[in-house]
């Protein structure tokens, strides 16, 4: 069965770093693009940024871009989250999630991973 595993969430300062890492398993990863959304405490889910199949696109919400950079490596199945001058609001948990490369923008993710906690203090 399909895994997405997500790691290298934690407790960090405001302004600090932190590097999210999602394993996938169970899926040809090449075949999918990936994202990273969130949902903080009393709050929808987000999205926060994508990349396609290949790595050659991403996008951001406004709210990460400048800050965040999404990256994959097809030969380790392996999608990364690496978030820089980090906020209070961006205390979340992060999830990761996979959708075919075929299926039209718009149609929901086929696969979600667990979620890992990110908090910002001050």
């Amino acid at each position: 069965q399909v895994q997405l595993v997500e790691s290298g969430g934690g407790l960090v300062q405001v302004g600090g770093s932190l590097r999210l890492s999602c394993a996938a398993s169970g899926l040809i990863f090449s075949n999918y693009n990936m994202g990273w959304f969130r949902q903080a405490p009393g709050k929808e889910r987000e999205f926060v940024t994508s990349i396609t199949w290949s790595g050659g696109s991403t996008n951001y919400a406004d709210s990460v871009k400048g800050r965040s950079t999404i990256s994959r490596d097809n030969a380790r199945n392996t999608v990364f989250l690496q978030m820089n001058s980090l906020k209070p609001e961006d205390t979340a948990v992060y999830y990761c999630a996979a959708k075919h490369f075929a299926k039209p923008t718009g149609q929901p993710w086929d696969y979600w991973g667990q979620g890992t906690q990110v908090t910002v203090s001050s």
